[in-house]
């Protein structure tokens, strides 16, 4: 980031290069709306950009844009809370699209890709899928940042502006409800 303040513009390339994936996934895996998260997506990289001139290594960049897309969150919901309260659907429970869709694609390959394998995959999947929208928001938001961010629980503190044992005890939590709601699969 400090290239791209800088000037050099193929250090943005890298950036996103590095952190689309785990960003994008982050975003929809939160909204479990494949356009909305393409949006916020779309707005937090445009946040950094904007914000170039700007930036100071405070933190290592992962932990800012993961706090830019978690604000990002906020603000949406915020925006969006009149109309969740009147017509309320579980997270990751969208009619017109299908996140399990996507942690199907991301579950290792069977070796024979039977019918019962992929029937096997999808059920896992929509299990996974299920315990993640399952969590209170405070230890999904955790989770994620630890997985698909890759954060550490510093990085985690500074980007939800909790402490670090705050953090530390969400994703105790996160990982307990995960590990009972999804028992019978370890």
């Amino acid at each position: 980031m400090l290239a791209y303040r800088a000037g050099d513009a193929e250090a943005f390339t890298t950036l996103y290069r590095r952190y689309r994936g785990s960003l994008y996934r982050y975003l929809d895996r939160h909204c479990g709306n494949t356009a909305l998260a393409e949006e916020l997506f779309q707005e937090v990289w445009i946040k950094v950009i904007n914000a170039r001139a700007g930036y100071e290594p405070l933190a290592r960049f992962s932990t800012w844009v993961f706090r830019i897309a978690r604000h990002r969150l906020i603000d949406h919901y915020r925006q969006q809370a009149p109309r969740l309260a009147a017509s309320f659907a579980p997270l990751g429970m969208n009619d017109e699209l299908d996140p399990v869709d996507e942690l199907i694609d991301q579950l290792p390959a069977a070796d024979h890709e039977t019918p019962h394998a992929l029937l096997e995959r999808r059920t896992t999947a929509e299990r996974i899928s299920l315990a993640l929208a399952d969590l209170p928001v405070a230890q999904r938001d955790v989770f994620l940042l630890a997985e698909e961010g890759g954060l550490t629980l510093d990085e985690i503190a500074a980007a939800t502006e909790t402490g670090r044992e705050t953090a530390k005890s969400r994703l105790r939590y996160a990982l307990g409800k995960l590990r009972h709601s999804l028992r019978d699969l370890l």
